[in-house]
């Protein structure tokens, strides 16, 4: 019996196995492949198990957490991390979740617009502090023509950066926060390392450029991620060889007095980090022809992978095959009762009959909180961790519903978070 067989059934399927092992590996080549002085931050939307958050933590170069939402700054602190340690992101922070992140020592913001920065200051004001704003930069140019662009059209993120000069002096005269620096993040999944270095150059000397033009001293330059890894097929981490030397370089032209009069430089990741960490192990229900196509129903579908929320964004998945195992053409598809829940549509697939046990690899990020995990009521997918043969937990999400019926007051908004 595999591990994955073992684990199946100790703890039944749908089951998420992530590899602590794998983290680490992921985080130490992540750093060797940025310059010493770079901030990695981890993007918590990525998978925000606490277990996966505090293994970023514990090393001898930690991640820091990228959040938000409360509920992911409460897995930060569930992983040890101080309020202190986060960058809160987000176009749409209210006023009730700001006060709340700031009671809890959040000092440090990306900001989208003009009432984004004066909601952040009124809620530092009401604590008695100053909060830090870096201004979120909507490029109107970019490098990368591929990968998944996040930058140079009309979007709910960031300044547009034709526009700073004019709103600058409004941000500045705002009470209760210090512009503190700029944030990019002009692409994700980068296609390849010429790309992402390509989109790093572009986004320093722009940073550069809007530092000098605005007299804008930066504190702090977060210039955004785009390191890739496969999602939900077979395949390996990006290796970056160039990056380290090549974002060094940048960085001695545009801001060769950085190591004593700053900025401080970032990079942020959540795919690269923990991707390849996690498998899903479904077990198939059912297989049906259906005029000439086969279909292979699993106990997973788009409320356990959901590949943000089953948006057409996920397939095709790919099954694990075994060595020279014969394969067929199946649509892979979940237990929900809607004609939505596919998982792979006429994929190579073993043959395979009820009772049999699927691995789908590269699983590790937006799994189960970025799928319809309340949809239809089914229960949520089982998470264990390992680190080599040591299970480390298993927990699953409980949702619940929060009623207070004799007050009418709203429940406490991190009440989700738990595990």
């Amino acid at each position: 019996m595999s591990r994955y067989e073992e684990l199946a059934e100790r703890f039944g399927t749908p089951l998420y196995v992530y590899d602590l092992d794998e983290i680490e590996a992921a985080r130490r080549d992540l750093t060797g492949a940025l310059p010493e002085e770079v901030t990695l931050f981890y993007a918590l939307k990525a998978n925000p198990h606490p277990d996966l958050v505090r293994a970023l933590r514990e090393n001898d170069r930690p991640c820091r957490p990228e959040i938000s939402s409360t509920g992911e700054l409460a897995a930060a602190l569930a992983a040890g991390f101080r309020g202190a340690d986060c960058l809160y992101t987000g176009p749409g922070k209210t006023p009730d979740e700001l006060r709340e992140v700031i009671g809890l020592g959040v000092r440090l913001f990306s900001t989208d617009s003009v009432t984004d920065v004066r909601h952040v200051g009124e809620a530092a004001l009401a604590h008695g502090v100053t909060a830090d704003c870096l201004l979120r930069v909507n490029s109107v140019t970019a490098s990368a023509t591929s990968s998944i662009r996040m930058t140079g059209t009309p979007s709910q993120f960031g300044f547009d950066s034709e526009t700073l000069a004019e709103v600058l002096p409004l941000l500045r005269a705002t009470p209760g926060v210090r512009v503190s620096g700029m944030h990019f993040f002009p692409l994700s999944n980068a296609k390849d390392e010429d790309s992402l270095i390509g989109e790093f150059e572009h986004t320093i000397a722009l940073a550069a450029t809007l530092s000098a033009d605005l007299g804008l001293p930066l504190r702090f330059l977060d210039i955004g991620g785009g390191f890739t890894v496969p999602y939900a097929v077979p395949g390996d981490r990006g290796s970056y060889p160039r990056l380290r030397a090549a974002l060094t370089a940048a960085l001695d032209t545009h801001f060769p007095d950085r190591h004593t009069e700053g900025p401080e430089i970032a990079c942020e990741s959540g795919r690269y980090l923990v991707g390849a960490s996690g498998t899903l192990l479904a077990r198939v229900s059912n297989v049906k022809v259906s005029r000439g196509r086969k279909f292979v129903i699993l106990d997973a579908g788009i409320n356990t992978f959901g590949g943000m929320s089953g948006l057409g964004r996920l397939l095709p998945v790919s099954v694990r095959l075994d060595g020279d195992a014969p394969v067929e053409p199946a649509s892979l598809v979940g237990p929900l009762c809607t004609p939505g829940d596919i998982l792979g549509r006429e994929i190579d697939l073993p043959v395979l009959e009820s009772g049999d046990l699927v691995t789908i690899p590269n699983a590790g990020a937006y799994g189960p909180t970025a799928s319809l995990l309340m949809f239809l009521g089914r229960p949520a997918p089982t998470e264990v961790v390992v680190r080599g043969d040591e299970v480390v937990s298993v927990s699953r999400i409980e949702p619940r519903r929060a009623y207070d019926t004799v007050t009418g007051t709203r429940p406490p908004t991190t009440a989700g978070a738990a595990r």
